[in-house]
């Protein structure tokens, strides 16, 4: 006789689990089927640039804040050595005050008139008053010199402490620049990381190979320099064309883009400063239809800066990864002004 015994129902509990992992084995496929494709070379080259050219535009900062640290550091060494010194006069002027006071204390302490009438040969005791109302004027002079080194002293200590106080401040900026741009090159990294071996490698060749044919192939055309130091300036610049891009340097094998600029017009016998945002400020401001070889042309915000070559063309240090070039106006972003030095 056949059994007809019901078959035995799953348990809420397993039926339940089942229901879960089946849910999360369709979400799984519906992510993976939405999720992101892999980004291309070109797409991980433009987040590359332009993370390249945020980590420029806080390199230009540290950089300023670099050079504003090491004037203060110099300044306020200086004051130091200042009051140093000053200390030591007024330690000198004080013995010699206390000379003073003892030799008034030891000649004695009575009246001069009682004196006077006291003494055995008044011719000498006048001499004596004499020689004790110099001593006297004498005390009192440098008592006022002990009086003025003090307030001077006084004024040179509180200008060392300020330039401590914005030496601290200066070099709490440089940290965060450096902390920021450092972050930005972490990020262009791991972008890079996510492109295989062999695409680095391409990305790498194709921009030595854009700035060897920009070099080879630039039309500079035959516009007059700005003067014989513009002129001077960019072919000394010329002669990097190749060299790569590092940030802070400043030459003669590496450069970033305004330690290119300083070196060129330091080849040419002029100083001028560090960054961006000074030199800016340097020679004399012109308007881009004026542009000559050899001044000085910034853009995005004054955080680039190159030398006009002529043609509407430029010599730089482009950014991260890159190689000093001769480059189009057009191809490196909003133009900003100008400067002849």
């Amino acid at each position: 006789m056949a059994s007809h015994r019901r078959p035995k129902q799953p348990s809420r509990t397993r039926v339940t689990v089942l229901t879960a992992t089946a849910a999360a084995a369709v979400a799984l496929t519906s992510q993976a089927a939405h999720a992101d494709p892999k980004p291309t070379k070109s797409e991980v080259k433009a987040k590359v640039d332009k993370l390249y050219h945020e980590a420029e535009a806080a390199t230009e900062k540290y950089n300023g804040a670099k050079e504003q640290q090491d004037k203060l550091k110099k300044q306020a060494e200086a004051l130091q050595d200042k009051v140093a010194r000053g200390q030591d006069e007024l330690n000198t002027l004080r013995r010699e005050l206390g000379s003073l006071a003892t030799a008034q204390y030891r000649s004695g302490g009575l009246d001069p008139s009682v004196q006077l009438l006291l003494s055995s040969d008044p011719d000498r005791f006048l001499d004596q008053a004499s020689a004790l109302d110099q001593l006297t004027a004498k005390q009192a002079e440098s008592l006022q010199k002990v009086q003025a080194k003090q307030r001077t002293l006084a004024q040179q200590r509180k200008e060392a402490q300020g330039k401590l106080n914005d030496l601290a401040d200066v070099r709490e900026t440089l940290g965060k620049s450096k902390k920021k741009f450092q972050g930005k090159l972490a990020d262009a990294q791991k972008l890079l990381n996510t492109l295989t071996a062999a695409e680095r490698a391409k990305m790498s060749e194709d921009e030595q190979r854009v700035s060897r044919a920009a070099g080879d192939r630039v039309d500079l055309g035959h516009e007059v320099p700005a003067s014989a130091l513009g002129a001077a300036a960019l072919q000394a610049a010329d002669t990097r064309v190749g060299k790569p891009y590092v940030r802070t340097a400043t030459g003669p094998d590496s450069f970033d883009c305004s330690g290119l600029t300083q070196w060129a017009y330091a080849q040419a016998g002029a100083q001028i400063t560090r960054t961006t945002y000074t030199q800016i400020n340097e020679g004399t401001r012109i308007a881009r239809s004026q542009l000559k070889p050899g001044d000085l042309v910034f853009f995005s915000n004054t955080t680039h800066v190159g030398l006009y070559a002529g043609n509407n063309t430029v010599l730089h240090a482009p950014y991260p990864g890159a190689y000093v070039r001769y480059e189009s106006m057009n191809t490196i972003g909003s133009f900003q002004a100008a400067v002849r030095i």
